[in-house]
């Protein structure tokens, strides 16, 4: 792992080139409570994107992974967590890229597409369709499920789902609990149908967290849905069908 400063927070992250040449870079943003290494390294993102040619550019974000922990909901802000992407890039003077995020980490590149269009190649949002604006991100009760005293108290699905995760990962439950309170910014419509950028928007079809892809994709002027097939939130970021969609669109787009 390799570590910068984004504005006073420690950042980490990791810069991998393609066999041959330098490759075209992609910058990749992980979802709530998971970390680099578990969005992209374990469903083998990566491996897939560098066979493809491409620089691979991911970071944890703040408060989880090896990035610097905050405990303030402001430190969360969407628009802050995008500045930690604007920051890499500046950091690896990097002009422009692709930039895919996951759940959480697609709702931070939208607002990155709004903050610093220029900085981008194409916008690609997983797990993130109409509740990018109908939607605030996750419910405040799992900011409750970080803070319970153990997993064995809840009896929420959701609240069960999201704290098991985070243990799993290793997380520190008391950052993430600041995150979700503090990443609960909504986009309008307008702001959505401003983003002009080539967008895909990947979700799957059994997703009963992220709303629908298609609806999303209709407000926006340059924007294709991509459904997978069978797939729940947190199955379908490594689905074949999601990666080959996203080469299938990264070949394509200008």
């Amino acid at each position: 792992m390799r570590f910068f400063n984004s504005n006073g927070v420690s950042i980490a992250y990791i810069d991998v080139t393609p066999d041959e040449g330098h490759g075209e870079p992609i910058l990749l943003i992980h979802g709530f409570a998971s970390n680099h290494s578990v969005n992209w390294v374990n469903t083998l993102w990566v491996k897939s994107l560098l066979r493809a040619g491409y620089r691979v550019v991911a970071f944890d974000n703040r408060g989880h992974g090896q990035s610097e922990k905050l405990y303030r909901p402001e430190d969360y802000d969407s628009y802050v967590m995008a500045e930690d992407a604007t920051r890499l890039l500046d950091h690896l003077e990097i002009e422009q890229a692709d930039v895919m995020g996951y759940s959480m980490g697609a709702r931070i590149s939208a607002h990155m597409a709004l903050r610093a269009p220029e900085r981008m190649r194409s916008l690609l949002m997983g797990g993130l369709g109409i509740h990018l604006i109908e939607g605030v991100g996750l419910p405040l009760g799992i900011a409750d499920a970080m803070e319970a005293p153990s997993l064995d108290g809840l009896t929420d699905p959701m609240q069960r789902m999201f704290r098991a995760f985070a243990e799993q990962t290793k997380s520190d439950l008391r950052a993430l609990a600041a995150c979700i309170r503090g990443s609960r910014q909504v986009l309008t419509a307008e702001e959505v149908s401003s983003i002009t950028l080539p967008t895909l928007i990947s979700v799957g079809t059994n997703d009963d967290v992220s709303g629908s892809g298609q609806e999303l994709a209709k407000l926006m002027p340059n924007a294709t849905p991509l459904d997978i097939p069978g797939r729940d939130h947190n199955l379908a970021v490594g689905d074949r069908v999601h990666k080959q969609g996203v080469l299938d669109f990264l070949s394509r787009r200008p």
